[in-house]
C-alpha cells in the first residue's frame, strides 16, 4: 500500500528482467476516479505504458487514485494536493528501497491532470530525478471546462447542450470569483468538486512551478486532442520552458488524447474504441528516461 491511513492506495511495480539498477519510472493518471490502468472503457493507457517501458528496462510503479480506492472515504476538504501527493511521493520511497532500481534515476511520469501534477510533487521531493508530462493542462480547469462542454456542444447542437454550457459558464465563473469561499456547495460548481478542491487548484500554477524547478523535463503533446491542445495548455509551458536546454518538447500530431494514433477530427466516440498508446512514443519516452 501507498501512503498512511485510510486513504492508503494500492499499486503494482514492474521490474525488467536482470539484476539492474534499473532507472524508474512512478506513473501518474489524469484527473478522475481511475484505477492504476487509467481504464477507459475498453481502453488501459497507463498500463500500455507500464508493460511497454518495463520491457524497455525501465522499472515502473502505478497505483490506484484514492477517488477510485476510497470514493466513500474522501473527506469534504479533499484537495488535488490530498489526491497526488501522498500516494506519489510513497512509490517513489518504495521504488528507492528497492535494490533492482538506481536510487538517483527516479522519475515521474503524469498524463493530463496527472502531468499538471507532477511539478507540484517534484517541489516537495528534490532527489525526483526528472519528469514526464503526456498532455498535461495548464490552463485553468474551470475554463477548459468551459471550452471543452462548448467543443462537445458544436458536436451535438440543441437547447440540451446549450444550456449544459450556460450552467458551466455560470460555475466557472463562481470558481474564478472571490465570492468562492470554503463553505461554497459543490452544487454550484463544476463537475462536482468541493470548494476546497477548486481553492487548492486555483491557488497551484503548475507552469510556475515547473519553472521553478531544475530538473530535466519530457514534454509530450498530442495534435488531435481537444481536451488538452497546443493553442490552450501546451504553449503555456513552452513560454515559460522552452528555453531551457534541459526541457524536452515535442508534438506527436496525429495522435489523441490518450497518445492513440488516428486521423481526422477528435470526439468522444473514438475512446470507446480499443486501442493502445503508440510504440513511437514509449519507444521516446524510454529513450529519454535512459540517456539521463
Amino acid at each position: 500500500m501507498l501512503g498512511t491511513g485510510p486513504l492508503a492506495v494500492p499499486g503494482t511495480l514492474s521490474l525488467p528482467v536482470g539484476p539492474g539498477p534499473w532507472p524508474a519510472v512512478v506513473l501518474i493518471s489524469g484527473g478522475g476516479a481511475f484505477d492504476r490502468d487509467e481504464s477507459s472503457g475498453p481502453n488501459k493507457p497507463l498500463k500500455d505504458l507500464a508493460w511497454g517501458l518495463v520491457t524497455r528496462q525501465v522499472a515502473v510503479l502505478r497505483f490506484d487514485k484514492a477517488t477510485f480506492a476510497h470514493p466513500n472515504r474522501l473527506p469534504q476538504d479533499f484537495t488535488m494536493a490530498d489526491e497526488y501527493l501522498p500516494p506519489a511521493l510513497a512509490a517513489v520511497r518504495l521504488l528507492r528501497q528497492q535494490p533492482e532500481v538506481a536510487p538517483d534515476r527516479i522519475h515521474l511520469l503524469g498524463h493530463s491532470m496527472g502531468g499538471k501534477a507532477t511539478p507540484r510533487i517534484a517541489a516537495a521531493d528534490p532527489s525526483i530525478a526528472g519528469l514526464v508530462l503526456l498532455a498535461a493542462d495548464a490552463q485553468p480547469m474551470h475554463e477548459a471546462a468551459v471550452r471543452v462542454a462548448r467543443h462537445l456542444a458544436a458536436l451535438t447542437p440543441g437547447p440540451d447542450a446549450e444550456e449544459t454550457v450556460a450552467a458551466l459558464v455560470r460555475q466557472a465563473a463562481l470558481v474564478a470569483s472571490p465570492g468562492l469561499a470554503p463553505d461554497t456547495p459543490s452544487k454550484l460548481l463544476p463537475l462536482g468538486f468541493s470548494a476546497s478542491y477548486w481553492l487548492d487548484l486555483r491557488a497551484y500554477d503548475p507552469v510556475a512551478t515547473a519553472a521553478g524547478l531544475t530538473c530535466p523535463m519530457l514534454i509530450l503533446q498530442d495534435g488531435r486532442n481537444y481536451q488538452v491542445t497546443v493553442t490552450d495548455d501546451l504553449v503555456r509551458w513552452q513560454n515559460a520552458l522552452a528555453h531551457r536546454p534541459e526541457v524536452t518538447i515535442r508534438i506527436h500530431q496525429d495522435a489523441n488524447h490518450l497518445f492513440f494514433s488516428g486521423s481526422g477530427h477528435p470526439t468522444p466516440a473514438e475512446y470507446a474504441r480499443s486501442g493502445h498508446v503508440e510504440p513511437t512514443v514509449v519507444d521516446e519516452i524510454r529513450a529519454w528516461l535512459t540517456r539521463r
